[in-house]
């Protein structure tokens, strides 16, 4: 079982993101505010979930949370302003859309860009540790999930519907017959032959 919260006398926002290592798409980014007394056996690490639990999950959570929402960044932004802070980014805007203002950022991870004036703890694999932080990384993950599907109604070609995106084998032969999409992250290397893609 999860911990339930990192200092019983805060509010706490936990934080995570999804598509850092695609290739293609969004990176996503989830704030979730769960109450003090929430518990749910199920709930993990996305990575851990099949699709169906995190998806039975998500509604869970969004029924339970104080505030919840979900962000993101998208490929010209991270060509831009690099995968790093890019996952910064699209935390700082599903916290600017929380409905109150927290008192602790509960981060995964072992780096952040500080947010206002507000606390923050990093935790490394904190997905796995507190149950606020493993909110977010199934909030995270299913949204860019459904994003990523629809996207491959337009783009067929590179299986996003089965690796969302992720530098899989099935990926990147697609990438050599077809080329990058709009959508393809261009600062990313996509195939170790990168210069001839463009």
């Amino acid at each position: 079982m999860l911990e339930p919260y990192y200092d019983p006398d805060l509010c706490e926002a936990g934080c995570d993101e999804a598509g850092r290592g695609c290739l293609a798409g969004p990176v996503f980014a989830a704030a979730v505010v769960l109450p003090k007394s929430f518990r749910h056996p199920l709930l993990n690490d996305s990575k851990q979930l099949s699709e169906q639990q995190r998806t039975e999950l998500r509604c869970i959570i969004k029924a339970a949370a104080i505030s919840w929402a979900v962000a993101q960044v998208d490929p010209v932004e991270i060509d831009e302003v690099n995968i790093l802070n890019a996952s910064f980014l699209a935390m700082h805007r599903a916290l600017d859309k929380l409905d109150l203002q927290p008192d602790l950022i509960l981060v995964d991870g072992n780096r952040f860009n500080p947010y206002k004036s507000i606390k923050h703890q990093c935790v490394i694999k904190g997905d796995g540790i507190y149950m606020s932080i493993a909110a977010a990384s199934v909030l995270a993950k299913t949204y860019r999930d459904d994003y990523m599907a629809n996207l491959a109604d337009d783009h067929p070609q590179y299986g996003w519907t089965a690796n969302k995106g992720y530098p899989t084998k099935a990926h990147r032969e697609a990438l050599r017959h077809h080329g990058p999409s709009p959508h393809h992250r261009r600062s990313f290397r996509l195939l170790p032959e990168q210069m001839s893609l463009f």
